[in-house]
Formats: C-alpha cells, sequence, structure tokens
C-alpha cells in the first residue's frame, strides 16, 4: 500500500487469494464471519469500488474488462430486491427484455423465459405477485429462486451468489440448492457464499474455497464424496481432533480451522495450505487458465446495453405502468386530491378569469396567485404520494443499473411520462 503513495496504515481485507472457477462446476465460498467472504465476491463481480484493489482478473485467459463482464454475469443478491406490483413471469420477461441480445425476437424470448421458470421452478407461481417481504406476496425461498432466475434469463456465463440459502428454513434451502444445482448443470460457472450449510447442502458442491479471519485462503480444492476430499486434508495436519461419526463436516471443518485452534496447536494454516501439494496444483491450473485458448479472441460488445434506447424506454414505461395501476390506492389518493384542489380553486376563484374581471392590476396578480397555488398544491401531492414508490423502486433500480439493463435517461423519461 506505501507503494501507491499511502502513508497512512490502511487495513487490508484480503491477503493472496489465487483461484479458479470453472463451468459446470458447483463451488462455495465458506469461512467464519469477518474472514472476507462477500467481500471476495463483490471484487469478483466489480462491486467494490472504493479504495485500493490490486491483483488480476481473467475471464477465459484475457484480462476483466467490468463493462463487458457485466454483460455475461449475473450476481444474485443477499437480499431480494425486487419491484412488488410486477408478476414473477413478468419480472423474468422484464429482465429477458431488457438483457438479452436484439437479435433474438420475441418468440424465443418467450420460449426461453418458460424455459428459465420450470428450471427454477417457478412455472406454477409466474402469474403471482411478487409483494412486499414480511408483508404479503412471495416467501423468503421463492423471493429467492426468483432472484436467481431474473439473473439466468439474461443467459450469462457467470453468476455470483451471497448467501443464497440465508434466512431459509431446511425444506425451502433444499429447494433453493437443487434450483442453483440445475443451473450449474446447464454449463454455467456458479459461485455462492454459504455459511455453515448443513450435510446434505454442503455435499452439494463440488468445490470450497475456504478462508480464515483476515482474508487469507487456507483451502481451495474439491469437496469429494461425503467430503472426504476436505477431511482428508485437515486430518492430515498434526494435533487437528478427527471428525465425529455423523457430524456436520462444515461445521466441524469451520471448528478446527478457528483462530483458538490455530494459536493451540501453534500452526498458521495459511501458510501451512500454500506449501501444500494443493496449492501447486491449483496454481497450475490458474497459469493454464490464465493464458487464452489458441484462436479464440477477447469478448467484445460494441454497445454499452444490450438493447437500443428505445427498447429501453419501452421496457421501463411497460413495467412503471404496471407498477402503478395495480397500486389503488396511490391511484385514489392522487385522484381525490386533484377533484377537491379543482373544486376549491374553482369555487375561490370563480370568474376571475373572465376578461371583464381583469381591469386592474390586483385583478392580474389574483390569477397569477391562482395559478401559483394550483402548480404547488399539485406539486407537492405528486412529490409526497410519488414517495413510497421511489423509496421501493430505488434498491431495484440500483441493481438493474448495475446489472447494465438500461440507461438512466431511458428509466427517468418513462418515469416522468407516467407521472405527468
Amino acid at each position: 500500500m506505501r507503494e501507491h503513495g499511502y502513508m497512512k496504515r490502511k487495513l487490508q481485507l484480503l491477503h493472496n487469494i489465487t483461484g479458479a472457477f470453472q463451468p459446470r462446476i458447483l463451488s462455495a465460498l465458506m469461512g467464519v464471519t469477518g474472514a472476507g467472504k462477500t467481500t471476495l465476491l463483490d471484487v469478483l463481480a466489480g462491486r467494490k469500488t472504493g479504495g485500493v484493489i490490486e491483483g488480476d482478473i481473467r475471464i477465459g485467459g484475457y484480462p476483466k474488462i467490468q463493462q463487458t463482464f457485466a454483460r455475461i454475469s449475473g450476481y444474485c443478491e443477499q437480499t431480494d430486491v425486487h419491484s412488488p406490483q410486477i408478476t414473477v413471469g413478468e419480472s423474468v420477461a422484464y429482465s429477458a427484455w431488457l438483457r438479452l441480445p436484439p437479435e433474438i425476437d420475441s418468440k424465443a424470448r418467450n420460449e426461453f423465459v418458460n424455459e428459465v421458470l420450470e428450471t427454477i421452478e417457478l412455472d406454477e407461481i409466474r402469474d403471482s405477485l411478487v409483494g412486499i417481504s414480511g408483508v404479503n406476496g412471495l416467501s423468503t425461498e421463492q423471493r429467492k429462486r426468483l432472484t436467481i432466475a431474473v439473473e439466468l434469463v439474461s443467459n450469462p456465463s457467470i453468476i455470483f451468489m451471497d448467501e443464497p440459502t440465508s434466512g431459509l428454513d431446511a425444506r425451502a434451502t433444499a429447494i433453493v440448492m437443487r434450483a442453483v444445482k440445475n443451473v450449474a448443470d446447464t454449463g454455467r460457472t456458479v459461485v455462492c457464499t454459504i455459511h455453515q450449510p448443513s450435510i446434505d447442502i454442503f455435499e452439494a458442491f463440488d468445490e470450497l474455497m475456504l478462508m480464515k479471519r483476515g482474508g487469507e485462503l487456507i483451502y481451495a480444492g474439491p469437496v469429494g464424496h461425503h467430503s472426504c476430499e476436505v477431511i482428508k486434508y485437515f486430518q492430515a495436519i498434526p494435533g487437528v481432533p478427527r471428525i465425529k461419526e455423523k457430524y456436520n463436516p462444515s461445521t466441524w471443518m469451520l471448528e478446527v480451522t478457528s483462530t483458538s485452534m490455530e494459536v493451540q496447536l501453534g500452526a498458521d494454516f495459511a501458510q501451512m495450505y500454500r506449501e501444500s501439494s494443493m496449492w501447486k496444483d491449483k496454481d497450475m491450473v490458474v497459469k493454464r487458465l490464465s493464458t487464452p485458448v489458441p484462436g479464440t479472441t477477447d469478448l467484445h460488445f460494441a454497445t454499452q446495453f444490450p438493447q437500443k434506447f428505445r427498447e429501453q424506454f419501452k421496457a421501463c414505461l411497460w413495467k412503471q405502468c404496471l407498477s402503478y395501476w395495480r397500486t389503488p390506492s396511490y391511484n385514489l389518493v392522487r385522484f381525490v386530491f386533484i377533484t377537491f384542489s379543482c373544486f376549491f380553486f374553482g369555487a375561490l376563484f370563480w370568474q376571475q378569469g373572465n376578461i371583464n374581471h381583469i381591469n386592474d392590476q390586483q385583478s392580474l396578480f389574483t390569477i397569477l396567485g391562482c395559478m401559483y397555488g394550483i402548480a404547488l398544491f399539485t406539486g407537492i401531492n405528486s412529490c409526497q404520494s410519488v414517495m413510497p414508490f421511489i423509496s421501493i423502486e430505488r434498491s431495484v433500480v440500483y441493481r438493474e443499473r448495475f446489472a447494465g439493463m438500461y440507461s438512466p435517461w431511458a428509466y427517468s423519461f418513462a418515469r416522468v411520462l407516467l407521472i405527468t
């Protein structure tokens, strides 16, 4: 850090992370709280923009370009953010409309949407409104699957998932992980952060990257049948207690790699990993994948967004129209207020605009005051009544903008046109 001109001491969150994620392999990022799992995931996805990020990230052997990478990747956040007044099918169709290339016609796009809904097992609730989390609409498990479907419908090559099973019971977790496994089986690269999964969920992963507190890697390799590879690696370390019969391997793994266990054994698990044959094998894989395959070229898109401005505007307007008209309370408040304002100002300034009444300067000021009052009242009403929508939709817009779905101008023009 000091080499870059930072004279003050800085907190380094990640240290010497080297690894590779490959297609058709479901990879897990694990570690105790504060190990840097989400930080690493955000760095890989390009969501971390503050501070200093050092290192080399390559896609298919070529250096990662964030603008291009955003078009071929999906990110499933830990908090499921969706528009509440849109159905499940409409949410997925909206994402497909804006994120699939324009060469795909509407028929093929709809077929792909149906395929995604079937893969994620959402076809039976496709006409259900998303609703507000904890109030109405979909359950937490259904929202998780919808988040996956919204990203999967963009046909990404890489999908990042930040703790897709957090807040779910055992049954819901099994359903979500079955959907995640189906995504990986389609040939995509899937990377998940996960915290203390059950035995069945842990063994559903193909590979594991385990981090300890401080952002250091202590294991990166296969999970193995019944977690045999993970157990074999850590039980080979002198002093590590053996796993009990029918004990959760993920829980045991986190226990034996804790900071207190390191102090007790006088060992540094990160250093042991860097000196192991597993690290050498992983380093060879990284070097092999860091070199482009002969005959291939780096991926490049001619435009910033998949769709043209006109299609972005149409899609944003379509979605916002559905949201507004499915909220009767909002429309009723606006209708009642405008009606009341019309009668109030009409009675207060009755016939003041008649040309025969405008015979002095005061009459002109009266008309100007009426115009000012109407503009002020309607403006305040519009601002206050639209606030619930803005507060809910703001997080949705942030997610969609990061995914590169549309230009801010397209969204703004659609909203202004609808409100006015």
